[in-house]
């Protein structure tokens, strides 16, 4: 009896051990299924792509164009602890710029009660990096340059807004295009093609970008930031209409919070608190024991009150300002020259994170007579549109939006053959497939007597 009883043990034992192995198997699988997507991005697609990135990279040279501009790239619409979702400083903003090699920060704090006070906050340069205050306000409008003593109703009607805005000299853009905007309004000189923010909380599932994060963020955080990016089609097709009968400069907008993440914290009360990583709350809070507090101390020494254990951003300036640039034509890297190139849109956008677009020339020649980017030209016989890139890429020239030649290559060269707002997009080719890379604002080659031809080199 007893050899039977041990015989009815061990068969037991192996089919215990049999189930646990089949379980442990099936959650094996499972997991491997639910992760997938993101372990087939952190182990095949982005170290390829980080690979051909740094191999297009290689590729740079000097261009040989000549525009008689000098070129400094930027960072438009930014938010610091003087926004309500943002615990950001201006420091920490600075540092970040000096990083990415920025010269330039647009700030587009949210109003403080309502009221846009441009007394506040960092106005000029600051150890190399020219820093012009801003606010982002009710309706999308985003005005720069108002005077220091400015307080600005943020929730006034809209025309009443913009025409104090533009009393008082200030340049008003707007911010979040995909939203609905007064497009009538004639004080607007510009306008966001692509908001980082918009196009990240548009279509993404949060799901599988928490698993992206999960395996790929310490290794790949460029190409993990990068998988958002998605052609802004409709705002651009907007830009390109209110182009055909104003001139509206077009910018990249950052939307740079430092917001998204988590912070660890030991708390008075005994309890581990995990909080987000911007001003609004707290994820959870909970109750330590005998167990939870040694695996702490463990991990992160002696526990004191209030200890910040560890912090996670997924979204830190440096990064955000690596994604897109605004690159201007300016003759110095001052406040007001910043802000007036803007106004004529002497002005190209890039995803320079992919790699860097300074030196990119687009412009018009006619004899004598050149225009660069937000500049005109009357429509004559001879003309040539010009560009120069620093990487190899692949061309397209828009016509008011339309299509009209592409071609591959360093440089390109077209003869107009009718007016119209031209402009170019660049692409670069990455793991075989043509990626967005620049959007330069139009040219202008208008009709002689046209309204509007002005600005002439």
């Amino acid at each position: 009896m007893k050899r039977a009883m041990n015989r009815r043990a061990g068969k037991v034992i192996r089919i215990t051990g049999w189930v646990f192995l089949m379980g442990a198997g099936l959650l094996l699988l499972g997991a491997v299924l639910f992760f997938r997507s993101a372990l087939f991005n952190r182990f095949v697609l982005y170290p390829r792509q980080a690979a051909a990135w740094e191999a297009l990279r290689r590729q740079a040279q000097p261009v040989t164009l000549e525009d008689g501009w000098q070129e400094y790239r930027g960072v438009c619409h930014n938010h610091t602890n003087q926004s309500h979702d943002s615990d950001g400083t201006y420091e920490q903003i600075l540092a970040a710029a000096r990083q990415a090699q920025v010269d330039f920060v647009l700030m587009a704090n949210h109003c403080d009660q309502g009221i846009g006070r441009y007394s506040r906050g960092w106005e000029g340069d600051h150890e190399g990096v020219t820093f012009v205050h801003g606010y982002e306000m009710e309706n999308g409008f985003m005005p720069w340059g108002l005077p220091e003593n400015a307080d600005i109703d943020c929730k006034a009607e809209p025309a009443r807004l913009a025409q104090q805005i533009e009393d008082a000299g200030g340049l008003l853009f707007y911010a979040h295009p995909e939203e609905s905007r007064r497009w009538d309004l004639p004080q607007l000189k510009g306008m966001e093609i692509y908001n980082f923010h918009a196009d990240a909380l548009k279509d993404e599932s949060v799901s599988e970008f928490l698993r992206d994060m999960l395996f790929s963020i310490r290794s790949y955080p460029d190409q993990v930031f990068r998988r958002i990016y998605d052609r802004p089609a409709g705002v651009i097709a907007r830009w390109d209409e209110l182009n055909r009968t104003r001139r509206i400069a077009g910018i990249g907008g950052n939307d740079a919070h430092q917001n998204t993440g988590f912070r660890g914290y030991y708390t008075e009360k005994d309890t581990f608190q995990l909080r987000r990583r911007d001003p609004k709350g707290i994820f959870g809070e909970w109750k330590l024991n005998l167990l939870t507090r040694f695996l702490l101390r463990l991990a992160f020494g002696p526990l004191e009150q209030g200890k910040l254990l560890f912090s996670f951003t997924a979204d830190p300036y440096e990064r955000t300002f690596r994604f897109i640039n605004t690159h201007i034509l300016a003759k110095e890297k001052s406040g007001a020259s910043i802000l007036d190139a803007l106004r004529a849109a002497r002005a190209f956008v890039a995803f320079d994170m992919l790699a860097d677009a300074r030196g990119f020339v687009f412009m018009a020649q006619s004899g004598q007579q050149t225009a660069v980017m937000g500049e005109d030209l009357p429509f004559a016989g001879g003309i040539t549109l010009r560009a120069e890139s620093p990487l190899p890429c692949r061309f397209t020239l828009r016509r008011d939006g339309e299509e009209v030649r592409q071609q591959a290559g360093r440089s390109f060269e077209y003869e107009p053959d009718r007016p119209g707002n031209y402009r170019v997009e660049c692409e670069l080719e990455i793991l075989g497939e043509w990626t967005p890379w620049i959007y330069s604002n139009p040219i202008r080659i208008l009709l002689p007597g046209s309204p509007g031809e002005a600005n002439k080199k």
